[in-house]
C-alpha cells in the first residue's frame, strides 16, 4: 500500500506540469474568446480526471489539437496579376478562357482588398467631427462629414457606406435613428457610437439594434482607428467570402489539378488537395465525435491544421464521384463549407467550436456534372476544359512534356532531339485521349529507352533523332489507326 502511494505522490508533479504546460500553449494560441473559454473549462475537468482513464487521454488530444489549429495564423496574398498571368502561362499552353477567367477571379479580389473604405462621420460638435475626419482621412478611408442627423439620412438615400461614425445625442435626428436607418438599408454597413451623455442602458440598446461598437467622449484616437480597422476588417473578411466557387470539369489529364496549384502558387497561398472519390461517410467531412481515443476531425480542418495557415487553396478533387450511404450524404456537409453565409463559423463534431473558413479558397473538379446534386451544383461556377487538338498537344509536348522527360531519364536536350513528324505518330497511332497523360507516358517510354542507348553504347557521342521509324522500334506496332477522311468525289 504504501509503494502505491509512493509511486502516486511520484506521478502528481508530472500530471501537474502536463496540465500546466497546456494551460499556457492554450493561453498563447490567440484563439477567439468563446474557443479559448471551453477549452479552459475542459482543462479544469482534466485536473481533476485520473490520468490512467481514457477520458483523460481523449481530453489532452483535444486540448493539444486546439492548441495546433491556425486560428489567426493567415498567409498574405500576391494579388500581382502580371506575375499570376506569366504563372498560367509559363505552366499552361492555350485555355485562354480559363486563364481569362482565374484572372478575372484574382483581379477582382485585388480591387475588393484594396479600395478605399468609405467612412460617414455624423456629429454636431465641430471639434469632434474635424478631429475624426483628419484621423480617419489619414488612416487611408474615403470621409464624409455632416453635423445633421436630417442630412445623414438624406445621405443615406443615396450613398453606401461601409462604416458610420455617428454622435448619440443630436437635435431633431439622433444616433439611434441613424442606427436604424442604417441597419435596415444596409444591413452590412458598421455603425459605431459616439456619446458623452449615454447611460448604459440606453449603450445595451443600440448594440441590441446592430451597432458595432460603442464611444465615450471625450475621444481617444487611437481607439478610434482601433475601433474602426476592426470593423472594417469584418466587412473585408464578408468582401472576400462572397466569391464564387471554380469548379474545373473536363476529361482526365487535361490539367485541372495543375490549374489549382498554379492559382495557388500566384497568390502564393498553400495548397491542399483532398480527393472526394468514393467518399461515403459524413464524418469525412464533419468529423468524428470524441467518443473515444481514435477519434478525430474531418478532412477540412486536419488539411488546415497540416498547411497551419486558415487561408490555404483546397482542392476538392473529383466532386463528381462523391458517394452516399447509411453512415451519411457527404455531399450536404460540402453545401454548408461551400456557402459564404455558412462558412464562417463552420462546426467540427470533433472540434465542436466553430472553425473559420471564410478565408479558405475552395476550387472543385469533375469529369461530369450530371452526378452531382442540384444544390451543390448551384454552388459552383462551371468552367470546362474540354480537351486538347493534335496542334495543342504537339506544342504543350513541344514546350513542356519533351524537356521535362528528357531532364528526368537523365539526359540533355543535346542527346536526344524528337522530329515533328515523329511527336504526330505518337499522339495520333499511340494515344487517344482528350488530356495528355498517355503521351506523357509515351515520351517518358521513349526517353528511357533512349537513356539505355546511350549507357549501352558508350562511346557514342551524337544525338539520336527520334523519328517514325524509331517510335515503332521502341514503343511496337501502332495501337490506333489513324485515317485521314477523303474527300468525296463529285460524280
Amino acid at each position: 500500500m504504501g509503494i502505491f502511494n509512493k509511486r502516486q505522490e511520484d506521478e502528481a508533479p508530472l500530471e501537474i506540469s502536463e496540465i500546466e504546460a497546456l494551460r499556457n500553449a492554450l493561453l498563447n494560441a490567440n484563439m477567439p474568446a468563446q474557443v479559448e473559454k471551453k477549452a479552459l473549462k475542459e482543462l479544469v475537468r482534466l485536473s481533476k480526471t485520473p490520468s490512467s482513464s481514457s477520458e483523460y487521454t481523449i481530453g489532452i488530444n483535444y486540448i493539444e489539437y486546439l492548441v495546433s489549429l491556425p486560428w489567426n495564423r493567415i498567409t498574405e496574398d500576391n494579388l500581382d496579376i502580371d506575375w499570376a498571368e506569366n504563372i498560367l502561362n509559363e505552366k499552361h499552353y492555350g485555355l485562354s478562357t480559363i486563364k481569362e477567367r482565374i484572372l478575372e477571379h484574382l483581379a477582382v479580389r485585388k480591387l475588393k482588398l484594396s479600395r478605399k473604405h468609405k467612412i460617414l462621420v455624423v456629429d454636431d460638435e465641430r471639434m469632434a467631427r474635424m478631429n475624426l475626419e483628419h484621423v480617419l482621412s489619414k488612416e487611408g478611408y474615403h470621409v464624409t462629414t455632416t453635423a445633421s442627423g436630417s442630412v445623414a439620412l438624406n445621405i443615406l438615400e443615396k450613398e453606401t457606406f461601409d462604416a458610420i461614425l455617428t454622435d448619440f445625442k443630436m437635435e431633431k435626428v439622433d444616433g439611434m435613428e441613424i442606427l436604424e436607418k442604417a441597419k435596415t438599408k444596409y444591413p452590412n454597413t458598421e455603425v459605431i457610437m459616439i456619446s458623452g451623455y449615454a447611460t448604459m442602458p440606453t449603450a445595451i440598446e443600440a448594440m441590441k439594434k446592430g451597432a458595432y461598437h460603442f464611444l465615450a467622449k471625450p475621444l481617444k484616437l487611437d481607439e478610434v482607428r482601433s475601433i474602426t480597422q476592426k470593423a472594417l476588417s469584418r466587412k473585408m473578411v464578408q468582401l472576400e467570402t462572397k466569391g464564387p466557387v471554380l469548379c474545373f470539369v473536363g476529361p482526365p489529364g487535361t490539367g485541372k489539378t495543375s490549374l489549382g496549384k498554379s492559382i495557388a502558387r500566384s497568390l502564393e497561398r498553400n495548397f491542399i488537395r483532398i480527393s472526394l472519390a468514393g467518399m461515403k461517410d459524413e464524418a469525412e467531412i464533419r468529423g468524428h465525435r470524441r467518443s473515444h481515443e481514435s477519434s478525430m476531425p474531418g478532412r477540412i480542418i486536419r488539411e488546415i491544421r497540416r498547411a497551419e495557415s486558415k487561408n490555404p487553396v483546397i482542392m476538392l478533387a473529383e466532386i463528381d464521384k462523391i458517394g452516399k450511404d447509411f453512415k451519411g450524404d457527404p455531399a450536404s456537409a460540402l453545401m454548408e463549407i461551400l456557402d459564404p453565409e455558412q462558412n464562417g463559423r463552420f462546426i467540427d463534431h470533433y472540434l465542436a467550436v466553430p472553425f473559420d473558413l471564410s478565408r479558405v479558397m475552395f476550387i472543385a473538379t469533375a469529369s461530369n456534372l450530371n452526378p452531382i446534386q442540384e444544390p451543390l451544383l448551384d454552388r459552383l461556377e462551371v468552367l470546362n476544359l474540354s480537351g486538347y487538338t493534335d496542334e495543342e498537344k504537339k506544342k504543350i509536348a513541344v514546350k513542356y512534356l519533351i524537356p521535362g522527360e528528357i531532364e528526368e531519364a537523365g539526359l540533355s536536350q543535346q542527346q536526344v532531339v524528337f522530329t515533328t513528324e515523329a511527336i504526330y505518330k505518337i499522339i495520333r497511332e499511340y494515344t487517344r485521349e482528350a488530356g495528355l497523360r498517355n503521351l506523357q507516358r509515351q515520351i517518358a517510354s521513349i526517353c528511357r529507352k533512349t537513356a539505355r542507348e546511350f549507357v549501352k553504347n558508350k562511346e557514342k557521342d551524337t544525338a539520336i533523332i527520334i523519328t517514325p521509324e524509331i517510335i515503332e522500334s521502341f514503343l511496337g506496332s501502332p495501337k490506333i489507326n489513324f485515317e485521314v477522311a477523303e474527300k468525296p468525289t463529285e460524280e
